[in-house]
């Protein structure tokens, strides 16, 4: 759970020229944490500090805390020293509050100690060009504390502080190896503790291998049941190949949890229908179901997009394994999607199995996935590389629509950019983007944003005017 730190202060000067301002900037106070604790996080609340050395013991409480975001609200005027240990202290991004009592002062009636109860605005800017002289950069939201929009914009900022601290404590899995010649999908792997924080774990094909031999009929009855429930078994599938699916299946989750991991990204050529080769080619059945459970699997080796697809999923956003597909210049839209495993929580209807003779452009076969996303708003997102091994964020928001879909055991879905989809591809690609990405439900550009800020990356985005 995301831990976020709180502390609220004043200038302690205005308490005994003005006794009754103190105890409504505490209520204020209060209410801010009330409002905080509604949120999936865990509010580590220091309370009201009036000077620097108050200001001092708070920052000390949320450096032992380990706080994965610092806010900050600024009731009234308070000068930076007061917060600058809070700031430099902790290690974690902070969020500056400045919401006034109400939407407007009552001119007409508001002394002087009424008048402050609405001055956390003054030292915004203060607080936040302090901050950046010494090394911390702040994010800041203003607005009145029972404002919707601004607390809106503060559950963003909580997300992506959640979001963040995944990344910083996740452990990705990478197994087997890079597809022949996918040059734009090689990562180099200390770019992500870089980053991001976090851990690879690096894995051999074998390291399932074992797990998949082990698993018993029992479990794999059991496995096949729930696949029943979960899917449209189509009649092209073959019993012997939803077994082994099975069988896999039950064998990934238990690599999964023998290695803690939080993501997969995963490819293995094999030969001539070896041991390797039908493990390899018995993956989607079990990858769809752990992406499905918070735990994304991308095929093809796509460490980047199994990331972007964890981010996604932390923003509630699903996140499904996603290359372009074909382009419908009649009805103005893009087709996208992938063979292989998919996000069945963010299915448009009851996702269907199929059984394939034939993985193209791959060895094996067996079962595979088809489905589309749920119809309305969606992300793209991906991260590209650029040229100096940093990555960017790239994600640009659409519609899935209705229309005609292959049925060839593929994930599919029919995307409305508003705007010509030659246009939008070309855009796309000149971001760097690489050729799979994360399809997510929701326009999540916003959030995307707040997640890429707190992270140290650049968001580019495409929209109908361009790439920006």
């Amino acid at each position: 759970m995301t831990k976020v730190g709180l502390v609220a202060g004043g200038l302690g000067a205005y308490w005994p020229q003005f006794p009754d301002l103190l105890p409504q900037l505490k209520l204020s106070a209060e209410r801010v944490s009330e409002r905080m604790r509604e949120f999936d996080c865990e509010v580590v609340d220091v309370g009201f500090i009036s000077d620097p050395q108050e200001g001092d013991r708070a920052a000390e409480q949320l450096r032992a805390a380990g706080c994965d975001l610092i806010v900050a609200f600024l009731t009234t005027y308070m000068t930076s020293n007061m917060l600058m240990p809070v700031a430099q202290r902790s290690g974690a991004p902070v969020l500056l509050l400045n919401l006034q009592p109400t939407e407007v002062m009552d001119h007409a009636n508001f002394d002087t100690g009424a008048w402050l109860a609405y001055c956390g605005a003054c030292p915004l800017p203060e607080m936040v060009n302090a901050f950046r002289r010494c090394g911390v950069e702040a994010r800041c939201v203003s607005g009145y504390l029972e404002e919707p929009a601004a607390w809106d914009k503060i559950g963003r900022w909580v997300r992506a502080a959640g979001v963040r601290a995944k990344l910083r404590r996740g452990r990705h899995g990478l197994l087997g190896h890079l597809y022949p010649g996918m040059l734009d999908v090689s990562t180099d792997l200390t770019l992500v503790p870089r980053a991001f924080g976090g851990h690879v774990e690096v894995l051999e094909i074998d390291d399932l291998r074992v797990r998949v031999e082990q698993v018993g009929d029992a479990a794999t009855d059991d496995r096949v049941a729930h696949a029943r429930e979960v899917f449209t078994v189509d009649s092209t599938v073959v019993e012997e190949d939803l077994r082994w699916a099975a069988k896999v299946s039950v064998a990934l989750d238990q690599l999964v949890d023998d290695f803690g991991l939080d993501s997969l990204a995963y490819y293995h050529r094999g030969l001539d229908g070896e041991t390797h080769e039908r493990v390899g080619a018995g993956m989607i059945l079990g990858a769809s179901l752990l992406t499905a459970r918070g735990i994304p699997a991308a095929g093809e080796y796509e460490l980047r997009t199994s990331l972007a697809m964890l981010i996604l999923d932390q923003l509630g956003a699903g996140g499904s394994f996603t290359e372009l597909q074909a382009l419908n210049f009649r009805d103005d839209v893009v087709e996208m999607g992938h063979d292989g495993p998919a996000h069945l929580a963010i299915s448009d209807g009851k996702p269907i199995l199929r059984g394939l003779g034939v993985y193209h452009g791959k060895r094996g076969w067996g079962v595979s996935v088809e489905f589309d996303v749920k119809h309305g708003p969606v992300t793209a997102f991906g991260l590209g590389q650029q040229p100096d091994g940093s990555f960017r964020f790239v994600a640009s928001e659409g519609t899935v629509v209705d229309g005609p879909l292959l049925r060839i055991g593929n994930t599919t879905s029919r995307v409305d950019f508003g705007r010509h989809p030659g246009e939008w591809t070309d855009d796309w690609s000149m971001t760097g983007i690489g050729h799979h990405w994360a399809l997510g439900v929701g326009h999540r550009a916003a959030e995307l944003r707040a997640v890429a800020d707190l992270c140290g990356h650049e968001l580019v985005t495409v929209t109908q005017e361009g790439i920006r």
